[in-house]
């Protein structure tokens, strides 16, 4: 994340065509968030600038998205921003159905079993076919791979930024 509420959402893998699209790889679990008419914040890796652009269109191809951006009409200022990242107002960000959270606001969150007892902090999140998985690190960096279903998930506090949880025997 980046100051103001912005949210990484892609990075720039390419160019494609001549008339100035970019190929980006999506950290988004739907494409729906490069919605036409927004403005996402464009990053330089090399020297953190930053810029703005309005997404004049947008299309899935392959495992990507495509994107042309307002003012980028041909290849060679779209190839000169290959490996920028994506950010996206958060609240530009499509609203959820109640219990479901971005990954954003799950990453970073105290997990507690059903007991209070402190298992760890959600570093990073797998995504599976079937459900997601929290992967929990301790104080001594032991992992704890926690998946997140109704039945072991049993409350997220995203103000309180906590997850108390209902581990299965074994994990």
């Amino acid at each position: 994340m980046i100051n103001n509420g912005f949210i990484s959402i892609g990075k720039i893998v390419g160019s494609h065509g001549i008339q100035g699209a970019v190929k980006v790889y999506s950290y988004a679990e739907s494409f729906s968030v490069f919605k036409t008419g927004i403005t996402v914040l464009v990053k330089n890796p090399d020297d953190s600038t930053i810029k703005d652009y309005r997404i004049k269109w947008s299309a899935p191809h392959s495992r990507f998205v495509l994107l042309l951006f307002e003012g980028i009409d041909s290849r060679v200022p779209a190839d000169n921003l290959k490996g920028f990242e994506l950010f996206i107002n958060k609240a530009d960000l499509p609203e959820l159905e109640k219990d479901t959270y971005y990954w954003n606001d799950v990453i970073g969150l105290l997990v507690y079993s059903s007991d209070d007892n402190y298992i760890g902090r959600v570093e990073s999140i797998i995504q599976t076919g079937a459900n997601d998985i929290y992967i929990v690190v301790d104080e001594k960096n032991n992992e704890v791979l926690i998946p997140a279903i109704e039945s072991v998930v049993l409350h997220i506090d995203i103000i309180q930024k906590t997850m108390k949880v209902n581990l299965p025997e074994g994990l």
